[in-house]
């Protein structure tokens, strides 16, 4: 693949290869109320088949999540999402060794989570939410994704003012990742995520996936998550998020020119064979 420079991503347990081949990142919500799947997969047995599901069908990371994200979204209680994630990550690495990450802001569920098994943190709120998430992945050698966000999901889309989108994301995600690694975190353990549809407006989303370039000017690997996104939905007219699998498909090609070394995505088989069909022809 000859877009993506090459990383090997220092997990826990678990060192993952980036730049060889566009890795994908299965998305499984344990949530009764994410935008697009769900109440789906809020069952342990069910969750956990998915997840096998998606590992046979070319996922290399199944990103699980117990806290909707999207705008508005009301926050879930510490012991509720325990609840609707140990379990499955317990019975996911009793069958699995694929790569799991908790997508969290919580710092006690990501501490938990890692103890039941998972290698990755994934905090949509770059590590600002819960002040002591730092500390949790410093001391345990989690994998990090670092992902670009102003506030919080209850107030982000009041914070989209931007002059020039991409020098703007670019400058603080590369603050906060230098704040990381000034606290101990090795840079090895870092993934940035530019937060596609995060404080974002769909013509920012969409000038921020023109410019995606610009990340590769950091040394770190980029997560792209475009997945059924509200903004592909505004391009396509399309209300449905599960109706968005093309416009998803034509924003990960862009995203893997562009130079990004995973895909966070909902429908696994399918945009496995776009990245395949992408990486064999460049």
């Amino acid at each position: 693949m000859s877009h993506a420079k090459k990383f090997i991503w220092k997990t826990l347990n678990k060192d993952i290869h980036l730049g060889e081949q566009t890795l994908i990142m299965g998305i499984l919500n344990t949530t009764p109320d994410s935008f697009s799947d769900g109440g789906r997969f809020s069952n342990c047995h069910i969750a956990v088949q998915h997840a096998l599901k998606m590992t046979a069908d070319g996922a290399h990371i199944i990103d699980i999540g117990g806290e909707s994200t999207r705008p508005g979204a009301d926050r879930v209680s510490l012991e509720q999402e325990l609840q609707r994630t140990i379990p499955v990550i317990q019975s996911l690495r009793q069958v699995s060794d694929i790569a799991i990450s908790i997508d969290t802001t919580k710092a006690a569920v990501a501490k938990a989570a890692l103890a039941a098994g998972a290698n990755i943190i994934n905090d949509v709120s770059g590590f600002k939410m819960d002040t002591k998430m730092i500390e949790v992945a410093r001391t345990s050698g989690a994998g990090c994704v670092v992902m670009h966000m102003r506030g919080t999901p209850q107030n982000m889309q009041s914070n989209c003012q931007d002059n020039d989108v991409a020098k703007d994301v670019f400058d603080e995600i590369s603050h906060t990742l230098h704040k990381l690694v000034d606290s101990g975190i090795p840079p090895e353990r870092l993934v940035l995520d530019p937060g596609i549809g995060f404080s974002k407006t769909t013509e920012q989303n969409i000038e921020l996936m023109q410019s995606l370039k610009i990340f590769t000017k950091a040394p770190y690997p980029i997560l792209l998550g475009t997945s059924r996104k509200s903004f592909i939905g505004h391009i396509l007219n399309e209300k449905r998020a599960d109706q968005r699998l093309w416009g998803t498909a034509a924003s990960l090609c862009a995203g893997i020119q562009a130079g990004s070394h995973i895909l966070r995505v909902h429908d696994v088989r399918e945009m496995a064979q776009v990245a395949r069909v992408f990486d064999s022809i460049s």
